[in-house]
């Protein structure tokens, strides 16, 4: 067996951030330590942050008066920050960055009058957090054929933004399509899909063109992981989505396929390599590292946190 370990993987820098700044919180508040919806989509990283006492909530009302409360890598919604502030709640925001941005967008193109079509998944934690920025402008569309079923026309002032996990070629299609009906829609001047997503998909659409199998380590609610999949999947190859070692079946294999092995942008490096140890272990496989491109992102801790982290770590004498 021949492995090919796709180069990046894993970890994001939002993930990074959001990561290190519930353990700083934890550092410096102690615990519990209340998080709205998961700090990222992924089983291992929950479990781990639970065992150290961070409670993970759905509701803001579910938070103690007064208690430190972190908003997850995905965003929230202005009216959590609302009712978070009328509870006293300390709150610190591991948003993504790049999330942050496309909320910005939201409410630059709301303000202006726009109607906006958001391209993502319903019910996603991102979705919700970036349609809460102007509940009324939006409409979400999840396919090309939802395209054609909109109520706007020509005369209408129309924008489009897109969930940052998404597959690049499912939104595509979709942009192309709303562009076709509706010649006058606006977008953003940059890509809103995040540079992590793309470069892990990228990798995938590469290595797998000489590979019988792709294993993608992630969770099955990681919108992004489950891209990663579906991209192999489209070329007719197969691919599983797991969460670790422990679920993967022995009858994937016959011993000598070339397997390509990524991570979504949740899933954290040990379990990429608790599953090469695994299939080594019974199919004696060789790994070959491939770089598809290069990633130097870094996003700082939350401004609540940076002050206090740097007084903890050097108090004054």
């Amino acid at each position: 067996m021949k492995i090919l370990l796709a180069s990046p993987r894993g970890f994001c820098a939002g993930v990074n951030m959001a990561i290190e700044t519930l353990e700083t919180a934890i550092r410096l508040h102690g615990t519990p330590i209340y998080v709205f919806h998961e700090i990222v989509h992924n089983k291992h990283v929950v479990d781990r942050f639970i065992r150290e006492g961070a409670v993970f909530v759905n509701g803001v009302e579910e938070v103690p008066e007064g208690a430190v409360l972190l908003f997850s890598a995905h965003g929230v919604a202005p009216e959590v920050r609302r009712v978070a502030t009328e509870r006293r709640l300390r709150a610190i925001d591991a948003t993504c960055p790049l999330v942050t941005k496309v909320h910005l967008e939201a409410i630059k193109y709301a303000k202006q009058g726009y109607r906006i079509m958001l391209i993502g998944h319903e019910g996603h934690d991102e979705v919700i957090g970036t349609i809460g920025q102007a509940p009324d402008a939006f409409t979400l569309v999840e396919t090309p054929e939802d395209v054609d079923s909109l109520p706007f026309g020509l005369d209408d002032k129309l924008a489009y933004l897109t969930q940052t996990t998404l597959s690049v070629d499912d939104a595509s299609r979709i942009i192309t399509r709303l562009k076709e009906r509706f010649p006058q829609i606006v977008g953003p001047p940059k890509d809103d899909i995040c540079y992590a997503t793309q470069n892990r998909q990228e990798a995938v659409r590469l290595l797998s063109e000489g590979a019988e199998i792709v294993i993608v380590l992630g969770s099955q609610n990681s919108s992004n992981s489950q891209r990663l999949a579906e991209l192999a999947r489209e070329r007719g190859i197969a691919a599983y989505l797991i969460d670790g070692a422990n679920e993967i079946d022995p009858a994937w294999f016959r011993g000598d396929e070339t397997v390509v092995i990524t991570a979504g942008a949740s899933a954290p490096e040990s379990v990429v390599q608790d599953c090469i140890a695994w299939l080594r272990e019974r199919f004696t496989a060789d790994v070959e590292e491939r770089t598809i491109r290069q990633e130097d992102v870094y996003f700082p801790l939350p401004k609540e946190l940076r002050a206090a982290a740097t007084a903890a770590q050097f108090p004054m004498a």
